[in-house]
């Protein structure tokens, strides 16, 4: 019989315990960096650990930010009071872009208090998650604060790290050892440790951490200040309750709707999204689902769906599940939760009041389609159906020139969405290729998860994209979104295009560009739930004083001015690249996430979306013709199965 053998790596990690077990029997030497690495740990590790027999303790203290480089805007500077008594209270204060914010645990409920707004949230497990069904309680239960691994694996941690002291500094003010520290080669090469470099300030009185820095040795910094730290015994249970004032106004809601937000927005604190390389035409099929398939395009995610709503919603859901389940996350969770303490109104209150007065108007076969994306998504139904009504909120420009204004009379339209850079869109860009068992077929530059449309343009020719204005809460009407959509599908000319958007009903405030390849011609609308004003090339309007021949423009304020001051300046010499530019900073604004040029004479179209450094216009575009699109099949050879690793972007 054969004798078991050891693993290196268990080989490895058996000889590290035991040297761990026999320098707890060797009398007391010279103070080690490692030595001290694991006193300040073992300190903080009793906290959700405690030896056997020994009280429940607590930490409180304040938490600095003194540096943050690649990881993120706006996190260097910032600070945070904390306290935490595991396993299951803490308590959380800090200014989130001017605005303070307290967040606590008590027991099984968590709480958000803003207070300058006088508005605060307490999740509770009793109370139902979704107003459709009143009679489901949510039923959260929150787990216990702990370690994400067991004491013994943490308390081993400075063994598998080469540690050196550095000159003694002091912190605030109090004497402090330093301590700078790697991971072992061996420990890399055999337990996957990252190649990071620690350095410590540990208090030399408590042997407390003062001041922490990681560094990855690639561009990412972070160094963190921690003052007053403070360990004592249980802290009263008065500290973990929300505490507020008699006019504030509280509601009770539901918990997971609140444990949501924290991971989602971390997780956008660390969002990155890369800058694309050059062009190089290279195309790939990813993956295929019924009719359906995903291809990647010199970078960029090309979805194609085609059949009947369900079929198309579930083509959706299985080829971009990670990033529907992701942009729901952000949108939902982070951006739309988060956005309650500015407002001092509840998100899903809001929202599902909005739908509540959508629905009637809503058409069956989006729905049926969310629906079935929600489904494939392994999401709440409800989820997917409140991300859809984001696009409601859209602020942006648009343009269309042609005859006089352009070279040769060609007729371009330009797209600029300006609308919250950074809150989990870009990352999950995609450009959807649509062709429905009920329609016409047409492409949609679009977001992961969403089934209407605010940039699309149809086989025939007709071309639209939309600019938000006021009027949130007039919501008696179809969606802005479905009705743009409804265009694509339906529409054969400007004309009929036009009228589908004067019958409405309508909703809010909201401004289109719409263009149509085969007559050259474009206008602008202007558009509220009881106003329908249409705008032609060469015509102005209250606010829009500038008359161009040829040109349509859609902005407002200095960026209209600087559009129409780049229009007159290149009048008559306008071709594709130079209509382009006419989207640039500051026509566009900073939260430009996606820019696109039209060519519907051609079914040609430019795509750009934002990057982490850059707003969208400013980005590489990627050139895609629709026709060229409808015409494309998947390889045979290709699997249903999605890789691992889809694209970014």
């Amino acid at each position: 019989m054969q004798k078991p053998s050891l693993s290196r790596t268990d080989a490895f990690l058996a000889s590290l315990f035991l040297a761990l077990a026999l320098q707890s029997q060797q009398p007391p030497v010279a103070e080690t960096p490692q030595a001290l690495l694991g006193k300040a740990i073992g300190q903080l590790t009793s906290l959700f650990e405690p030896p056997a027999g020994a009280p429940v303790r607590s930490v409180s203290g304040t938490l600095r930010v003194l540096e943050a480089e690649g990881l993120g805007k706006g996190l260097a500077g910032r600070t945070a009071s904390f306290a935490l008594q595991a396993p299951e209270h803490f308590r959380l204060g800090a200014e989130i872009e001017g605005r303070a914010l307290e967040i606590g645990r008590d027991g099984q409920q968590l709480w958000v208090l803003a207070p300058r707004k006088q508005f605060g949230v307490i999740g509770s497990a009793d109370v139902p998650r979704y107003v459709t069904r009143p009679n489901e309680p949510d039923g959260t239960r929150l787990p216990p604060i702990k370690l994400p691994v067991s004491r013994e694996q943490v308390l081993a941690l400075p063994f598998l790290l080469q540690a050196e002291f550095l000159a003694p500094e002091a912190v605030e003010g109090v004497a402090c050892k330093v301590v700078r520290a790697k991971p072992q080669p061996q420990a890399m090469e055999l337990l996957k440790l990252p190649k990071v470099e620690l350095t410590a300030w540990i208090r030399e009185n408590d042997a407390l951490p003062a001041r922490l820095k990681v560094d990855d040795g690639g561009g990412k910094r972070l160094t963190v200040e921690l003052t007053g730290l403070n360990l004592a015994g249980p802290l009263p249970a008065e500290t973990w309750k929300l505490s507020a004032p008699a006019e504030a106004k509280i509601e009770t809601v539901a918990l997971s709707q609140i444990s949501r937000l924290l991971p989602a927005a971390w997780s956008l604190v660390n969002q990155q999204t890369p800058t694309l390389g050059p062009a190089t035409g290279a195309r790939k099929v990813l993956a295929r689902e019924g009719a359906g398939w995903l291809e990647d395009q010199d970078g960029t995610r090309v979805l194609y769906l085609k059949g009947t709503p369900t079929e198309m919603g579930r083509q959706h859901g299985v080829l971009l599940r990670r990033q529907v389940r992701d942009l729901v996350d952000k949108i939902v969770y982070g951006v739309g939760v988060g956005s309650s303490f500015e407002k001092g109104r509840w998100f899903f209150g809001e929202i599902q009041e909005a739908q509540r007065r959508l629905m009637p108007f809503m058409d069956p076969r989006y729905l049926e389609e969310m629906d079935a994306i929600a489904d494939a998504a392994g999401l709440e139904r409800e989820e997917v159906r409140l991300a859809n009504f984001f696009p409601e909120l859209f602020h942006c420009s648009g343009f269309a020139v042609a005859g006089p204004a352009t070279v040769d009379g060609r007729l371009y339209h330009g797209r600029i969405l300006d609308y919250l850079k950074g809150v989990g869109l870009e990352p999950n860009a995609v450009v959807i290729v649509h062709q429905p068992s009920y329609g016409h077929a047409w492409v949609n530059v679009s977001y992961a998860g969403f089934v209407g449309s605010v940039t699309a343009m149809n086989e025939k020719r007709i071309s639209i994209g939309e600019m938000g204005g006021r009027g949130e809460g007039n919501w008696d009407g179809k969606p802005m979104a479905q009705l743009v959509r409804e265009v694509m599908e339906k529409a054969d000319s400007l004309e009929e295009a036009v009228e589908i958007m004067r019958r409405g009903p309508r909703t809010c405030e909201y401004y289109y560009v719409i263009a149509d390849g085969n007559s050259r011609q474009a206008v602008g609308i202007a558009a509220t739930p009881t106003r329908f004003e249409v705008v032609k090339p060469g015509e102005t309007h209250p606010q829009l004083p500038h008359a161009i021949p040829g040109a349509v423009l859609m902005s407002a304020g200095n960026r209209y001015e600087k559009l129409a001051e780049r229009v007159k300046t290149q009048h008559g010499k306008l071709n594709a690249e130079s209509a382009r530019g006419l989207m640039e900073l500051p026509v566009a604004m900073n939260s430009n996430i996606h820019s696109v040029l039209f060519a519907p004479e051609t079914l040609d179209l430019w795509v750009a979306n934002a990057d982490s450094q850059n707003v969208a216009s400013h980005t590489r575009y990627t050139h895609y013709n629709l026709g060229d699109l409808l015409k494309r099949q998947p390889e045979p050879a290709v699997s249903a199965v999605i890789p691992a690793a889809l694209p970014q972007r």
